[in-house]
């Protein structure tokens, strides 16, 4: 990885959310080490091949929060949208900590998605902002730093060749446990699962159930995002199943998540939203 320097760190969006309920998100870092193949990142204008650390973020982010809580603009903000905030290289360089200690000094909810076991060394912080920060008011009621952890199967041998780099998914469950019993407000995305792979009713509802005895205080479930690099996955792993893809009407099947995700969580008495 480079260091590299930026103009911006907080980015302010147009529409919140109705998931995350994120008004801001932050990436502390360009690329991911995790390297997952279905990431939307990958056919997006924010896709990067090299790696990169924002070495500037935290005194960045001062200069900006500051403006935004002085005119009392508080919103949830998300680490990250694009990254994977607990990388490795986060052992050494404490972007992430950095940053969560300076949202913390100004009161900001924060939402942080992760797939790492690392989470945990920022307990303290996470803690913290969940006492202290402000929440715009039509978000009253909210836990003020929720933790979510993003899964796309189960099955380890798969999500070592899907996720290969990341924590395998018994880990990740683990560490929200963990995050629960420490008192935050943690859960899971099964975000994307993917399609004949691993969403089938019983592949979710598994997921589901899984998720309820883990303790966690949420479950998202949620679909792929196509690109070329996770066709040039499927050729290379499962080629049977390209045709399958390329005829997939894609709003029938959203649909039919949803539905299927709705009436799971309804059976196992867990939320499906942050709210």
């Amino acid at each position: 990885m480079r260091e590299v320097k930026v103009k911006t760190i907080l980015n302010k969006h147009k529409k919140r959310d109705e998931w995350f309920l994120d008004d801001y998100s932050i990436n502390p870092y360009y690329g991911c080490s995790f390297n997952c193949v279905y990431c939307y990142i990958k056919g997006s204008k924010y896709g990067r091949e090299e790696f990169g650390i924002k070495i500037n973020a935290p005194e960045i982010l001062e200069k900006e929060i500051r403006i935004r809580a002085r005119k009392r603009e508080y919103g949830f903000i998300v680490i990250s949208s694009s990254t994977e905030p607990y990388m490795p290289i986060e052992k050494d360089y404490k972007i992430t900590r950095k940053l969560l200690k300076i949202i913390a000094k100004y009161r900001f909810p924060v939402n942080v998605a992760t797939k790492s076991t690392l989470v945990l060394r920022d307990i303290d912080l996470l803690k913290e902002i969940d006492k202290n920060s402000i929440l715009p008011k039509d978000l009253k009621g909210m836990r003020k730093a929720v933790v979510s952890f993003s899964i796309s199967t189960l099955d380890e041998k798969l999500a070592k060749i899907v996720e290969p780099m990341a924590p395998p998914p018994s880990k990740r469950l683990e560490t929200m446990k963990k995050c629960k019993e420490e008192g935050l407000f943690a859960g899971i995305c099964y975000i994307p699962v993917l399609p004949f792979l691993s969403d089938s009713e019983e592949q979710i509802e598994e997921m589901v159930k899984i998720a309820k005895e883990y303790g966690a205080d949420f479950v998202l479930i949620g679909g792929l995002t196509l690109n070329n690099a996770y066709y040039k996955f499927l050729e290379k792993h499962f080629p049977d199943l390209v045709p399958k893809y390329k005829e997939l009407n894609q709003k029938a099947y959203l649909m039919k998540l949803e539905k299927l995700a709705n009436e799971l969580c309804r059976k196992y008495k867990i939320k499906n939203s942050l709210m």
